[in-house]
């Protein structure tokens, strides 16, 4: 399946970053990624079909690794998780970051090391934490102040689990409302401001089942700019150094969560990790030494950073119409396997692959298949004025919460995924058929 790539796409709504950076054209002018045609996975594999090249994968890892020297970087697995995905991201030298037993399970089974993961949720429940203790989970973030006396009693006498506090730090940051978790009023972690945080501190101190780590914040996602973080740094710092003085006890861990922000379309902004690592550090150093406090060692936790630029997204067109004055152009797949614009207003850059386009660009709208009129992946783009049922349409920056946030909706089945690199592709995620959707259904 090797296929010679001769240029990289042009530019426009093939812009930089965008598309993953092996992206180019075959000799026939066919859009390959990773040298396979996008044509030829569609073919082989069917629609929609989920493309993820994974040296786009692991040279993201390694930015992260060679920005942040001597600081922990978690990949954010709600993000997107697969066998073959924690086998990268382990290779890579990334630790994990999960929200379920089932993220850890999948890890784990797969060969994650469990002390090199964080399990994360506001709400874990029995088994979350029972299975986290059973794998032996390297750090548990609590969220509420009932987590403390729970995890206590399941960790029993003579145990002991590392944990870490989320903290609220009233920092507002994200680029939707849904997606900004760094204030009150929302549901993730223990405010600094009401004191629910330094209580929280206290509580986790005086339990002798609970070594406390450090803090950990989350301010939102989708963030494109450094300065909400360094404002969360100082508040942490200031938090850290309020522990010392209360307690006696030097917090040695400062975790600063991820939501590191990515271009959907040409000319967005996205976040310079290099930038936000240089800062982070310079930031620390500079707020510890005003606070008299050693610098902790720095976590972050990428998510979309590092999967969602290496992901595109393939359908076959089914219909395209004119209603007054909008040209909808219906594809087989729709919100079940791409939720995000109906729930965060993403706005995306599809462009038709496959064929030579031989008219000129008019504005469309692509929608999808279910039965709803919010179900739109992408409006007011230019596509070919040509474009026709059979045609391929491509949606880069399709690696992130697509098939994470998949359902089941009309009971279509969700997409498979399948990895292109150097020149091959192979199927990481299977198709959901109609069998699978009927075996769950055991009711008479």
């Amino acid at each position: 399946m090797t296929t010679p790539v001769v240029a990289a796409p042009a530019s426009g709504t093939d812009g930089p970053g965008v598309w993953p950076a092996s992206a180019g054209r075959a000799a026939h002018g066919a859009l390959t990624v990773a040298g396979v045609e996008l044509a030829e996975v569609a073919e082989r594999f069917g629609t929609p079909v989920y493309v993820l090249d994974e040296g786009e994968v692991r040279g993201r890892c390694r930015t992260y690794r060679e920005a942040f020297p001597g600081a922990d970087v978690f990949y954010a697995a709600k993000a997107f998780l697969s066998r073959a995905m924690v086998r990268w991201v382990h290779e890579e030298g990334l630790g994990l970051d999960v929200c379920s037993a089932g993220e850890l399970e999948l890890a784990v089974t797969a060969g994650f090391p469990p002390e090199r993961i964080v399990l994360h949720g506001n709400a874990k429940s029995p088994r979350d934490l029972g299975t986290a203790l059973r794998l032996g989970v390297g750090r548990i973030v609590i969220d509420s102040p009932s987590e403390i006396a729970r995890i206590a009693a399941a960790v029993g006498p003579g145990g002991r689990q590392k944990v870490m506090v989320r903290v609220v730090p009233g920092v507002s940051a994200g680029g939707h409302d849904k997606i900004r978790t760094g204030t009150d009023g929302q549901k993730f972690g223990l405010s600094a401001t009401d004191g629910s945080a330094a209580r929280a501190v206290a509580r986790v101190l005086a339990q002798p089942q609970l070594e406390l780590t450090g803090l950990h914040c989350h301010i939102g996602s989708q963030i494109t700019e450094a300065e909400p973080y360094l404002t969360a740094l100082r508040r942490m710092v200031a938090l850290m150094a309020g522990v010392r003085d209360a307690h006696g006890t030097v917090l040695p861990e400062l975790d600063l969560g991820g939501g590191h922000g990515i271009a959907y379309r040409p000319g967005e902004p996205s976040l310079d990790v290099a930038a936000l690592a240089r800062g982070l550090r310079d930031g620390l150093a500079e707020a510890c030494a005003a606070a008299r406090l050693p610098v902790p060692r720095l976590a972050v936790e990428p998510g979309r950073a590092v999967v969602g630029p290496a992901g595109v997204a393939v359908y076959r067109v089914l219909a395209v119409k004119r209603t007054g004055d909008t040209l909808f152009v219906a594809v087989d797949g729709g919100m079940s396997d791409n939720p995000r614009p109906a729930l965060y207003g993403v706005r995306y850059a599809p462009r038709l692959i496959g064929r030579a386009p031989a008219a000129a660009p008019r504005t469309a709208t692509v929608v999808g298949r279910h039965c709803e009129a919010g179900d739109v992946l992408a409006a007011g783009v230019e596509l070919p004025g040509d474009v026709r049922p059979g045609d391929l349409i491509a949606v880069p920056v399709a690696g992130a919460y697509h098939l994470s946030m998949a359902s089941g909706y009309n009971m279509v089945g969700r997409p498979p995924v399948v990895a292109v690199h150097e020149g091959a592709a192979r199927l990481l995620v299977r198709r959901e058929t109609f069998e699978d959707l009927r075996r769950r259904d055991v009711g008479e």
